[in-house]
Parts: C-alpha cells; sequence; structure tokens
C-alpha cells in the first residue's frame, strides 16, 4: 500500500480494496455491489469508485451499456493481495478484498506450506471461472515437459496438499486437475466455452461417492480415541466426496482402501470399510492400498 492510501481511513482503504479485489480476482465492479456491500448511499459509491480511479487511473474502464467498471490491459492491483490468505477467501467465500486483522496477534501456528501459487495466475483463473471463458496457459507436467494448452476452468481446489484447478483440457480433450504452480503466461481468451467443456458435464466432479470410514481394524489399540478424532456415529464417519477428489482425500488421511485391511504402521489409522464405492473414480492411485 503506497504512502498516500496509507493516509486515507480505515473504512475508505476497505472500499477501495474492495473495489481492487473485484476488479482483480472477477474482471469487474458495479456500483451497486459498493452499495450494497457497504449499506452506502449511490452518491458515497461513487466518491468512492472517483477515488480509486484517482489513484489507479489506468486500472479500469466504464462500460455503458453493461453498466459496469471492467479491468484494463493495464491493470496493476492498488493493494498487495497475499496469495494464501487470498485463496482461504475464495474458499470461504469471503471477499471484502482486506487483509488487514488489525494488530492482534493471534495464537494460531499451522504447518509451512511449501508450495504457494502465482497470485497473478489465480486472479486470470477466477475472471475467466466467473465470466465463462477458457484461458491459454503453458503448463509444465512430470511427464511431458512445458506445453501450451487451452483450459476451460471451473473450479479451485484445496487438496490437502496442493492448490489445483479443475478444467476441461482441449488438448486431451477431458476434464483433468492442473497444479496451480505449474502453470504460467495465463491469459483469459475471448471464446465461449463449447457445451462439453462446462462444469455441469464433468462427470467425475458431479459424481457422489459415498464413503464409510472406521478406526483401522489392526493397526489401532483404543478405536474410540479415532472414533472421538472424527466424531464418528456409531463408530462410522460417513462422508459424500466427489469422485474426482475421493483419491486426494483418501491419500491425505492415510486410509487403508485394501480390501481386508493389509495396510500396516502407525500412520494407518483409518480404514474404508466400504471400498468397493470406489470403483469408477479417479486418481485411485492416489488412494492407499487400493487394487482396483
Amino acid at each position: 500500500m503506497d504512502n498516500q492510501l496509507e493516509k486515507l481511513s480505515y473504512a475508505q482503504q476497505q472500499r477501495l480494496a474492495y473495489i481492487d479485489f473485484k476488479l482483480y480476482f472477477t474482471g469487474s465492479v458495479t456500483r451497486s455491489e459498493i452499495v450494497q456491500h457497504f449499506k452506502l448511499g449511490v452518491s458515497a459509491a461513487t466518491r468512492d469508485i472517483n477515488l480509486y480511479k484517482e489513484h489507479a487511473t489506468k486500472n479500469m474502464a466504464y462500460d455503458n451499456t453493461q453498466k459496469k467498471y471492467f479491468l484494463t490491459n493495464s491493470f496493476k492491483p492498488l493493494f498487495t493481495h497475499d496469495a494464501k490468505r487470498t485463496l482461504v477467501k475464495l474458499a470461504h467465500q469471503i471477499s471484502d478484498g482486506f487483509d488487514a486483522i488489525g494488530d492482534v496477534e493471534f495464537p494460531v501456528e499451522q504447518p509451512s506450506q511449501l508450495n504457494v501459487p502465482d497470485i497473478n495466475v489465480i486472479a486470470k483463473l477466477t475472471q475467466a471461472m466467473i465470466n465463462g471463458k477458457a484461458v491459454s496457459v503453458i503448463y509444465t507436467s512430470l511427464s511431458s515437459g512445458s506445453g501450451a494448452r487451452e483450459l476451460v476452468p471451473h473450479t479451485i481446489v484445496d487438496n490437502g496438499l496442493r492448490w489445483h484447478v479443475r478444467a476441461y483440457d482441449r488438448k486431451s480433450n477431458a476434464f483433468r486437475d492442473f497444479v496451480l504452480t505449474r502453470l504460467a503466461k495465463v491469459t483469459v481468451i475471448n471464446n465461449e466455452p463449447e457445451v462439453n467443456e462446462i462444469k455441469v458435464q464433468d462427470e467425475q466432479w458431479n459424481t457422489i461417492m459415498p464413503l464409510e470410514i472406521v478406526p483401522h481394524p489392526k493397526n489401532v489399540e483404543y478405536p474410540t480415541a479415532i472414533k472421538m478424532d472424527y466424531g464418528m456415529e456409531n463408530g462410522v464417519l460417513k462422508l459424500d466426496v466427489r469422485a474426482a477428489m475421493a483419491g486426494y482425500l483418501l491419500r491425505r488421511w492415510n486410509v487403508d482402501c485394501s480390501e481386508s485391511g493389509s495396510l500396516s504402521g502407525p500412520e494407518y489409522q483409518l480404514y474404508l470399510q466400504n471400498n468397493k464405492t470406489l470403483d469408477g473414480a479417479e486418481n485411485l492411485a492416489l488412494a492407499p492400498g487400493n487394487n482396483f
């Protein structure tokens, strides 16, 4: 934040940050959105828009037909949007665009995250998803190296270890997962997705699988502790999970998916008692002990 912005009141900074956030991550902002979000009058919202333009003259342009302000190709965020905090906001539908939480230092710690996605990559993907567009990218995979692709993204996902985007890949003509940190040179392109490329056609995403997770029958001496850890009812934790996400969840929590609970070791405290439900799910190579 520059020195001029710091001279503004906290409330003004918050409203300008909201405008910045909306432009950056959705591609547009309207006067009515500002009015509704902050419970302002129209004239006050207009003053905020004009104030934002004073600080960032080339960031947005008004479209008379759609009554919206759109971000320009010259857009540079007026505020610093931390990648990890922004992803948490997006995951929890928090869109105030203001990172400050005051001077309180909360006694909360979490494990270090080894990979942090580029905030510009996140912004381009959310712009495309919200506005129903595709993106051109350079993607680097472990199997084939770097190459150009066109993707139609529909959801950004935290799989517990890293962030990826679920998208239709026009190169393989299939819905796939793409790790955010391996995406580069992301550009929103102005062509409408085909019917087969949109979210409702992603069969693995829309298929819900019921999982029944119980304490491991062989590796746990005191199963009551495990039942308490996971809030199990009648000794079972029942979850409904997207088929596209099942493998990630089972790997993250080291759930033994073998037919007879054959995996040994203290890390395997959970067992999937209805492992046949996984038939047809993708990413099953990730599920511990899978033999499907």
